[in-house]
């Protein structure tokens, strides 16, 4: 593991790119432990001050696990896909933030994505993936229920729908379509949709993988992202008139 002094890149930085390297090409296997923090900074002749903050950038990326005691020390972590989920999310949020991705695009994105969920969820979901989206449409059914808890309970819905795919690197990738498109297209939409139509889709959606019928759950999904684009078009024509 080696990092360039001349860089004008952080060197706390460049130590965790190499640590990294090293694990994701297998020279760090899982559980190894890494060389404490004085080799470390002998190793990359920098400053322990340094080394530590490398090794922070790492547990903070779910890479590596600290021990206390004498048999202690930085240990190379099983970084399982729920552990990725959540930078996946974040970096997905941050992305259609700062770029100023158009609504359309993101839809489009965003049901292309979980379509492709659909034929193997129709094949794979389990009985608990089938009740949790039972349970969320009832959820999305009840009075006085708060624009914030439904979009929370769409999100749960959908996210049982590609977890019904039985893909664990489907689930990860799908988390910022899911977790990070809905909730900014339902803040668009949510003033003018009508929950008993997303109710009814949804409904149409759990029947169909309740079912197996692949092709009913993909026409549903594509009946949905129709109505999502036509939401966002009613609201950004109100919005334009309110201007004039």
């Amino acid at each position: 593991m080696k990092i360039d002094p001349n860089s004008p890149a952080d060197l706390s930085a460049q130590i965790a790119k190499a640590i990294r390297d090293a694990i994701v090409s297998g020279e760090l296997i899982v559980d190894a432990r890494l060389p404490s923090e004085a080799e470390l900074a002998e190793q990359f002749d920098v400053s322990r001050p340094t080394v530590r903050e490398a090794l922070k950038r790492l547990a903070a990326q779910s890479l590596i696990r600290t021990q206390r005691g004498a048999s202690g020390g930085a240990f190379v972590n099983r970084l399982s896909f729920q552990d990725a989920y959540p930078q996946q999310i974040t970096t997905s949020t941050l992305l259609l933030s700062m770029n100023a991705v158009s609504f359309e695009t993101a839809c489009e994105a965003r049901y292309a994505l979980e379509r492709a969920c659909a034929p193997l969820s129709a094949r794979r979901r389990t009985p608990d993936h089938l009740a949790t989206m039972r349970a969320e449409i009832h959820r999305q059914g009840q009075p006085g229920l708060s624009d914030e808890s439904f979009c929370d309970s769409d999100v749960a819905f959908h996210r049982a729908l590609v977890d019904g795919a039985g893909n664990p690197v489907l689930s990860y990738q799908l988390a910022g379509a899911v977790e990070a498109m809905q909730p900014l297209m339902n803040m668009i939409t949510f003033t003018a949709r009508s929950r008993a139509e997303i109710i009814a889709l949804h409904t149409r959606i759990a029947d169909a993988l309740d079912a197996r019928d692949a092709a009913v759950c993909d026409a549903t999904l594509q009946a949905l992202a129709a109505y999502t684009q036509e939401l966002a078009e009613t609201v950004f024509r109100e919005r334009e008139a309110g201007k004039t």
